[in-house]
């Protein structure tokens, strides 16, 4: 029996009306990625520190030098996001705060 295309929001073009985060919602943003990135970097030092880099032994500490990369994309594409949404108001340390900001 045929099938009629899905009617999932992925497949639609619905993310064009979606509303986009407000300046208050960045920063917010901007903290919990901050610390989960610190946690995340932190951990993956411990564990390379601790088991070998290589074979088995490694891969915890690959994924999570993985995940801290994609920390950093996801922090990058919302930088630009919170400049083109908040030209007024955007700055680069809501994605990228002060080291000693904590």
């Amino acid at each position: 029996m045929p099938k009629g295309p899905p009617s999932d929001c992925r497949t639609e073009h619905h993310h064009l009306m979606k509303p986009k985060l407000t300046f208050e919602e960045h920063l917010e943003m901007g903290r919990a990625l901050k610390v989960a990135r610190n946690d995340l970097l932190n951990r993956q030092v411990t564990l390379a520190n601790a088991y070998p880099r290589s074979g088995q032994p490694g891969v915890p500490s690959k994924k999570l030098e993985a995940a801290v990369r994609a920390i950093d994309e996801a922090r990058s594409a919302l930088d630009n996001a919170v400049f083109n949404e908040h030209p007024g108001q955007a700055d680069t340390k809501v994605y990228y705060p002060n080291l000693d900001d904590d």
